[in-house]
């Protein structure tokens, strides 16, 4: 079977499901446009892209930002660090999928058997398009957090206006020990009336924008990750599919397996499976339950109804049968 980077036949089926360089962007190359192909091998073998993401981050004065932030915004602050950190362990881990998915159709084909070479190569697209869904799925992780970048900012500029309202509350409170009739104490309590109207203000600002920003990012998160198992769902159960044309009968020492001839199959199934991806929509599933359903009273309606059997039992049971005339 010749193994040419990939056949004429290959250029006719549409954008192929595997970069031709892996180390390249998802963001440089939309989803829309990206260079697949049927076979891995297309990119060539210069392993490009194969970076390890075990490599401890080098020393930076980022790491002391998080003991210069204001109280208020300092938890937040952290949570938004540990986000980028998981965000790179999701680039890393796609990068490594394609890494391992290059290396299967490599290996694949240097075994001389035309079956595993074929399935091989072309299992490894598949694996290779569940790391470019892990990238996918980091870019989306940073829509998140840019989210919550907005709630610590507003925290940032809240404390201030706190700081400032307590400080005045200090000084009155000292004022009033040590000179209780000193005129600057209507002075400070004027400045104590404007300093609790601008922080009701900052405060009412961020509650707005903590409720509205934080539904906003984990709402995204969760969507994207549905779509991210669902579309690896889609793929794994066509790599499935691939691997039932490999005979994997047992054979007697001496014979010879029939030839393989169900390369026209696997790269249908490569078809279906890029068809499958395009075709995918998320559902529209509301998450916002109306307040009657999850009112108290429609919860303890069963208990009073059963209260309700209880008593006319009960009035049944008082009650004398008057003898019919």
């Amino acid at each position: 079977m010749s193994r040419s980077s990939f056949d004429s036949s290959f250029m006719q089926l549409g954008p192929a499901y595997l970069r031709f360089h892996s180390g390249e962007s998802i963001a440089d190359s939309p989803s829309a446009h990206r260079n697949r192909a049927l076979s891995i091998r297309s990119g060539g073998k210069s392993g490009k892209g194969s970076g390890s993401g075990s490599q401890l981050p080098s020393f930076s004065f980022s790491s002391l930002r998080g003991q210069a932030q204001p109280e208020l915004s300092r938890k937040l602050f952290k949570l938004i660090k540990s986000e980028n950190n998981l965000i790179n362990a999701h680039e890393a881990a796609g990068r490594e999928r394609i890494n391992i998915a290059t290396q299967l159709s490599e290996w694949g084909e240097q075994t001389g058997d035309d079956a595993i070479s074929d399935i091989s190569d072309k299992v490894g697209v598949v694996l290779s398009e569940i790391g470019e869904q892990e990238d996918t799925y980091a870019h989306a992780l940073d829509d998140c957090r840019g989210r919550l970048k907005s709630i610590r900012n507003t925290e940032k500029s809240v404390q201030p206006s706190r700081d400032g309202k307590a400080k005045i509350a200090d000084e009155i409170a000292k004022l009033k020990m040590k000179e209780p009739e000193s005129a600057r104490l209507v002075v400070l309590e004027q400045e104590l009336v404007r300093a609790e109207a601008e922080n009701l203000v900052a405060e009412a600002q961020l509650s707005n924008v903590t409720r509205q920003k934080l539904k906003e990012a984990y709402d995204a998160e969760f969507l994207a990750t549905i779509e991210r198992a669902e579309k690896q769902i889609i793929l794994a159960k066509h790599g499935r599919r691939l691997l039932s044309l490999i005979d994997d009968t047992p054979v007697i020492p001496g014979d010879a397996r029939p030839s393989y001839s169900e390369g026209s199959q696997a790269r249908q199934i490569l078809n279906d499976c890029e068809d499958d991806l395009r075709d995918w929509r998320p559902e529209a599933e509301p998450h916002d339950a109306p307040a009657e359903e999850t009112s108290p009273a429609r919860e303890k309606q069963p208990a009073l109804s059963v209260e309700e059997h209880d008593g006319a039992k009960e009035f049944e049971a008082g009650t004398e049968v008057q003898p019919s005339t």
